[in-house]
């Protein structure tokens, strides 16, 4: 049954030493991805997202910013979803878990292939903040 109404999700651009964190999915749709997934009912978002860092990357995440929402009815080609996407910062080394086939570190220069989603847009806004201070435009 094809639902009426988009699907709240949150990622998480996750900062480390050396770079961000990445995600290899386990499942489909295949590809690299910035850590995250579906707010359970009852649940704020700043709540699912440190839950889903923690299952996908093992790690303790602090919010420090809203990079933005992004609700491209295409983003996701298992249904409409909008996901509010975090800045976070953590301490240590990610371990792949849960939904997550493998976690690794990278750099704006190294970004591994392909990126899942509309993630590729996503982190491309990150990283034009990260330089300019400028907040992703609105479509």
């Amino acid at each position: 049954m094809k639902r009426e109404h988009p699907l709240p999700t949150v990622d998480v651009i996750i900062e480390v030493s050396g770079g961000i964190v990445l995600i290899r999915r386990r499942h489909p749709p295949d590809g690299w991805a910035i850590p995250g997934g579906f707010v359970d009912a009852g649940e704020r978002v700043e709540e699912a997202a440190r839950r889903e860092m923690r299952e996908e990357t093992s790690l303790e995440v602090q919010l420090i910013d809203l990079l933005g929402v992004y609700s491209d009815p295409a983003r996701d080609p298992r249904g409409s979803t909008i996901s509010t996407v975090f800045i976070g910062r953590a301490i240590g080394s990610p371990k792949a878990d849960d939904d997550a086939a493998d976690a690794g570190i990278f750099d704006e220069q190294h970004l591994p292939a392909p990126l899942a989603f509309d993630h590729a847009r996503i982190l491309a806004d990150y990283f034009r903040y990260r330089r300019t201070g400028e907040r992703p435009r609105l479509a």
